[in-house]
């Protein structure tokens, strides 16, 4: 469900999350474990015999997909809720959940990619030396029984009308419904229809089994709704043994009970199912299957984040269209493709901290999450030096087959991480934008003399200090080479060095030791901040600039990287050696995010 477009400003509403970061759920829950019957949970035991915590969370995903951005909102709050109070008296725990109970969309790939993206966030599903990974498939005789048990109390029919039916007759927000002419069937009948279907003896979509509420209930939600129909179809977990699937709303709450939740936290599109959920559990408590306190749902306000989507359905229309290089392109807001792309566990869990939790939908923009991967890398990655945009530069006066050693940190803050060496020869590369023909005002890079003015003068940055002597150009006009003079006695770290006064300093590096390298240079991929919203065809505002692959020139030292080794190459940004395409003597690197726009 899309939200609406934001009142104000994303930037303004950016800020002030960002400003107070705030969780109305710790008040919940501070709430919640004040009150005897949640004191009184650990003296109860799970079917394991395990005691039971006073604060239990879960995070349910469904397995039909990749996880998204939304989801590790998802999951730090969950998880992040539980190692919160772990510490607390009798402790808490996170359950781990597949909602498994779609065999026609589900598949193992999504189930090994979830659970993987989970721990890749630095989560797990491990308590007190128990194991609490679970499967809504875990719970399918279960369930199937409590069905038996609201049909024999003459809270639930089998309806034999078709989809078309049953929705024509549901009504709408201005019209009630209508009651189905199979909702008075006897209790036995129901049974005798129920088990025929548990028995395969209908084809696909012949009856559903319906809870009996109330046809004419404000909420549509509750308007008898469909909680089993018929699918012929090979589950992963559970191959053939069932023919007919419990849908979503009965299964949830249920899955809930059984696992001891107490508090069920989803995002706000599933408020409007709130009385459902209640409504089930309620009702089996009056049957005597469940006791108080049964699981409460609350809902929060889910992540919108601009230049971006965060629903499963586009995203899968994304990758079936090859509008991306599929769930991992590193353009994707797909966990794997975050990750592909270069950010960090800790950036997320440090982004989902600052944007806080609130029940107010907001737009987060795109910089919040950018900046939180700036500020985990700046004080771990290893800086590098590298030229995107090529331009050679032949120093006049020094020696064609001379060399001059040089060398910079690995990292400014980390002097125990040792030095990066490399080379000054006379030709080297420089980027192409240090150089302007007609220098602009407040260009402090290189350009030619001029009118007896002497070229610009620069320092090569861990080198020497260099003065722009003449310009060569090819047959259409554009620059192919800059030539220069250096000074010898201005090698940076070298006495007498600081006595050159210049404003400009620019990277380099030597033509002869330069490494190429494919560089992948990624942009949003969307033009618009809410590609979405409204009646927008979110394809129309792909953003054609989004992937840019560029030969590059990289310090020698970068050669023998590892794949998913991260760096700063100076000026440039943060990049990652690609995790599927970069190998040891050819690296691939991503752009992960650029650094702020400040440099001169």
């Amino acid at each position: 469900m899309s939200p609406e477009s934001p009142k104000n400003t994303t930037s303004n509403k950016t800020k002030a999350i960002a400003a107070e970061p705030s969780n109305f759920l710790r008040q919940i829950i501070e709430h919640d474990l004040a009150q005897p019957l949640y004191q009184q949970r650990p003296l109860r035991h799970d079917a394991d015999g395990n005691a039971l915590p006073p604060l239990i969370t879960r995070f349910p995903p469904e397995p039909n997909g990749y996880l998204h951005i939304g989801h590790a909102k998802s999951i730090c709050l969950n998880f992040g809720l539980a190692a919160e109070y772990q510490s607390r008296a009798g402790g808490a725990r996170c359950n781990m959940r597949l909602d498994d109970t779609n065999p026609v969309k589900e598949d193992v790939e999504y189930v090994d990619s979830i659970l993987d993206a989970v721990r890749w966030l630095g989560f797990d599903w491990e308590a007190n030396g128990q194991t609490h990974l679970h499967y809504a498939s875990d719970y399918f005789a279960q369930l199937y029984q409590f069905a038996e048990v609201l049909i024999e109390h003459g809270k639930a029919y089998v309806d034999s009308q078709t989809a078309d039916e049953i929705h024509a007759k549901r009504g709408n927000f201005n019209q009630a419904g209508q009651n189905s002419p199979y909702r008075n069937r006897s209790v036995e009948e129901n049974l005798q229809l129920f088990r025929a279907m548990r028995a395969g003896e209908f084809s696909d979509g012949q009856h559903v089994l319906r809870l009996k509420i109330e046809m004419q209930h404000p909420n549509i939600v509750m308007r008898d709704p469909v909680i089993y129909r018929i699918r012929h179809a090979h589950h992963h977990r559970t191959g053939d043994q069932w023919c007919i699937y419990p849908l979503y709303d009965f299964t949830h709450c249920i899955s809930d009970a059984l696992e001891f939740v107490s508090h069920s936290i989803c995002t706000l599109e599933f408020e409007n199912n709130r009385p459902l959920y209640d409504w089930i559990l309620n009702a089996l408590k009056e049957a005597g299957v469940f006791s108080e306190p049964l699981p409460h749902q609350h809902e929060f306000a889910r992540l919108n984040l601009t230049y971006t989507l965060t629903s499963k359905r586009k995203l899968l229309q994304l990758v079936a269209e090859k509008c991306v290089d599929g769930w991992d392109d590193p353009r994707m807001p797909t966990i794997v493709g975050i990750r592909r792309r270069g950010y960090t566990p800790e950036s997320l869990r440090l982004f989902c901290e600052r944007i806080g939790v609130s029940k107010a939908d907001s737009w987060i923009d795109m910089s919040t999450l950018e900046q939180a991967l700036r500020d985990d890398l700046d004080a771990k990655a290893p800086r590098a030096t590298a030229v995107l945009k090529p331009l050679k530069l032949v120093i006049e006066n020094f020696p064609e087959n001379g060399s001059e050693a040089c060398s910079a940190p690995r990292h400014p803050h980390h002097p125990e991480w040792g030095k990066r060496e490399f080379n000054f020869t006379r030709e080297v590369w420089i980027e192409a934008d240090d150089f302007m023909l007609e220098p602009v005002k407040g260009f402090f890079r290189l350009y030619p003399p001029s009118n007896d003015q002497a070229g610009g003068r620069v320092r090569l940055r861990h080198g020497f200090v260099i003065e722009c002597t003449g310009v060569e150009l090819d047959s259409n006009g554009q620059v192919k080479q800059v030539n220069a003079r250096y000074f010898p006695d201005s090698k940076s770290g070298t006495p007498g060095s600081d006595n050159y006064k210049v404003k400009g300093n620019i990277h380099w590096l030597s033509v002869l030791d330069a490494l190429p390298v494919e560089v992948r240079l990624y942009d949003h991929l969307f033009t618009t901040p809410q590609p979405d919203s409204g009646e927008n065809n979110f394809l129309d505002y792909l953003n054609p600039h989004s992937k840019q692959i560029i030969t590059a020139y990289l310090e020698p030292s970068m050669k023998n990287v590892q794949a998913g080794e991260r760096f700063q190459f100076e000026r440039h940004g943060y990049f990652i050696a690609d995790a599927i395409d970069s190998q040891v003597g050819k690296p691939v690197f991503n752009r992960t995010v650029a650094l702020k726009d400040t440099w001169k």
